[in-house]
């Protein structure tokens, strides 16, 4: 066989390997399920982050493995009927963002293992038991550490002098929410700022706690990570901008959209990561004996022109820190 011939026949056994491999194994090829509660148009990036994750361990769609998205929109109700149509394919793995979606697969009857990611204190969601030893099916990336709801507040106050009143935007339906309400008031206690939750399910709520807010003589404003709060950030950046209102939120989507600032985990890290948890369950691990991962990648976004506009000088302390200044 001459060369050229040979690493063309080379290359495609290479190519036809990964279908092999599972042939041989007498397996049929992988089928994994990913559930997110955001739209999809929104969370592309994050849906990207982790289907390079399975690339960067060897995985190609259509070859060794086969990806079921599902998207609830921002609708916590149709999470059920997605997860009822995963379960229906039986997929191997469940990938599942943020807490509404895990919860909803907690109260089901099933024995899928899930990955979860995003999630910001699974312990208390009652998905696992511990970090280390989750013990059950469920096991991930959460979203927080102990210090992070802290953080938030301890850069706004620094940007925001005289600090004394707070605005928070939660979520009631994300069980997280109250995960962040309780570490933020437990870190405004320390610096002697009172904190008033403003509970949002709908753009019109988003109105009218803002404009409370803003009656009640609040000094700024933190939205915590939720993803319908996410989905309604130009409506929320702009009612803050009106009012002249400092805020805080988790994620740079903000801050590009014209918010003052962002501080939270690098998403994209922790979704590109859940590959990890993919992969060795499909070997053969449980989710009960794999530790839950937390955040070790943050970013902090400021926006200039938006402290500007509100006439704030933004500290050298912040900017220093930030990762990204947005001029």
């Amino acid at each position: 066989m001459r060369r050229r011939e040979f690493i063309a026949l080379l290359g495609g056994a290479a190519a036809a390997w990964p279908l092999a491999a599972w042939a041989q194994q007498g397996a049929s090829v992988p089928r994994i399920g990913y559930l997110f509660s955001f739209n999809r148009s929104e969370g592309k990036h994050l849906w990207d982050a982790s289907r390079q994750g399975l690339r960067d361990l060897g995985y190609m769609e259509g070859q060794n493995i086969i990806v079921e998205p599902r998207w609830a929109e921002g609708q916590y109700e149709r999470l059920p009927k997605l997860l009822a149509e995963l379960e229906h394919l039986k997929v191997e793995v469940i990938v599942i963002a943020a807490t509404p979606g895990n919860v909803a697969a907690k109260a089901r009857a099933s024995t899928i293992p899930i990955v979860f990611v995003a999630v910001a204190e699974p312990v208390k969601a009652g998905l696992i038991a511990s970090l280390p030893k989750p013990g059950g099916r469920f096991t991930g990336l959460s979203l927080l550490t102990p210090e992070m709801s802290g953080k938030r507040l301890e850069l706004l106050a620094e940007t925001v002098h005289g600090l004394a009143r707070l605005a928070i935007l939660l979520n009631p339906s994300n069980l997280s929410n109250f995960v962040f309400l309780e570490e933020t008031e437990a870190a405004a206690r320390r610096w002697g700022i009172e904190v008033k939750p403003f509970e949002v399910r709908s753009p019109a709520d988003v109105k009218r706690a803002i404009e409370t807010a803003v009656g009640e003589r609040v000094n700024a404003l933190i939205a915590f990570d939720d993803p319908f709060i996410h989905s309604d950030r130009a409506a929320i950046v702009a009612l803050t901008a009106k009012h002249r209102l400092p805020a805080m939120y988790g994620t740079r989507e903000f801050a590009d959209e014209g918010g003052l600032m962002a501080y939270g985990p690098h998403r994209p890290d922790l979704y590109r990561r859940t590959a990890i948890f993919v992969d060795k369950i499909l070997k053969g691990a449980k989710p009960a004996d794999l530790p839950v991962e937390q955040p070790t990648r943050f970013e902090l976004i400021v926006n200039r022109k938006t402290a500007a506009a509100l006439g704030l000088d933004l500290p050298t302390s912040v900017v220093l820190r930030a990762d990204e200044v947005i001029e």
